[in-house]
């Protein structure tokens, strides 16, 4: 068993196998010997280490995926599995802070998953749309504006 710590300082005990989905723990369980101190995460919340550690329990015997399945491939955003596709039917914040600890702690099918979900949050919206979904405030001047449409005129439909 291995024990996670989260910022707020809720403890986890899990199965190796499950910790061992994070490419950072398990790098660090390599480099330190057989010891029973909680392995630290800073970066992430015990809400949030909770879910990921559901979502390493669910995939722990999944094949690792292939080194050349990261490389340069064009990649789908709507072969999401079933279970995982209800697992990440989170709140926005919560999607941003898996989003966030995936990334921190390395586990890219997480990660893939959080990153396929936004775009298909995105998919066929205006830059307006996506502003209101987001609440990111559109400071650009009408210049500046102008010039990003001219810059990106490939990018249009037509």
């Amino acid at each position: 068993m291995v024990k996670l710590q989260s910022s707020d300082g809720k403890e986890f005990e899990v199965e190796k196998s499950v910790a061992i989905q994070s490419t950072l723990i398990k790098n660090l369980l390599e480099d330190l010997d057989d010891n029973d101190d909680p392995i630290p995460l800073p970066n992430v919340t015990g809400k949030v280490l909770e879910k990921v550690i559901e979502f390493c329990d669910h995939h722990k015997d999944d094949p690792p995926p292939l080194k050349d399945d990261y490389d340069d491939v064009p990649k789908r955003s709507d072969d999401i599995e079933p279970w995982d596709e209800r697992f990440i039917k989170v709140d926005q914040e919560l999607l941003f802070e898996l989003l966030l600890a995936s990334n921190y702690m390395d586990i890219r099918p997480l990660l893939d998953l959080g990153c396929k979900t936004v775009a298909n949050m995105i998919r066929g919206k205006s830059a307006e749309e996506i502003r209101k979904q987001f609440n990111i405030v559109d400071d650009f001047t009408e210049e500046e504006r102008e010039q990003i449409r001219k810059e990106n005129e490939w990018a249009e439909d037509r």
